[in-house]
C-alpha cells in the first residue's frame, strides 16, 4: 500500500501563485508515476500534470500547460505542483496521485491508470 498526503491549499487571489505538496509513505517502490488531478463539485477527476518517478518527464494539461509546473523530490519521495497566474477556473478540490510507469502519455491522464490517491487539499481562486 501506498499512502499519499497532500498540503498546501487555500484561498488565493486571482494571478497570484500555489504550491501544493504530497508526501508518499508505504511500498513506494511500487511507485513510477506521480500526478496530480482536481475536481469541481459535480464533475469528474480532471488531470493537471504528471512525472515519472525516475527519468523526471513530465506530462500537462492544455488548461495549466505553461503556467504550471510539477517537480519531484526522491530523498523525500514527494512531488510538488506550482501553478503561477491563476485563475477562478483554477478552484477545486486538487488530489495527488500515484501509480506505475505507462507505456504513453495518454495512460497518465486517466484516473482509473492510478491505484493510489491522497484524500485532496482545497484551492480556491478569489478574483
Amino acid at each position: 500500500q501506498v499512502r499519499l498526503e497532500e498540503s498546501g491549499g487555500g484561498s488565493v487571489q486571482a494571478g497570484g501563485s500555489l504550491s501544493l505538496s504530497c508526501a508518499a509513505s508505504g511500498r513506494t517502490f511500487e511507485v513510477r508515476t506521480m500526478a496530480w488531478f482536481r475536481q469541481t463539485p459535480g464533475n469528474g477527476r480532471e488531470f493537471v500534470a504528471a512525472i515519472n518517478w525516475h527519468g523526471g518527464r513530465t506530462n500537462y494539461a492544455d488548461s495549466v500547460n505553461g503556467r504550471g509546473t510539477i517537480s519531484k523530490d526522491a530523498a523525500t519521495k514527494s512531488v510538488y505542483l506550482q501553478i503561477n497566474n491563476l485563475k477562478p477556473e483554477d478552484t477545486a478540490v486538487y488530489y495527488c496521485a500515484a501509480g506505475p510507469p505507462f507505456v504513453t502519455k495518454v495512460h497518465e491522464t486517466f484516473t482509473r491508470s492510478y491505484p493510489y490517491w491522497g484524500q485532496g487539499t482545497q484551492v480556491t481562486v478569489s478574483s
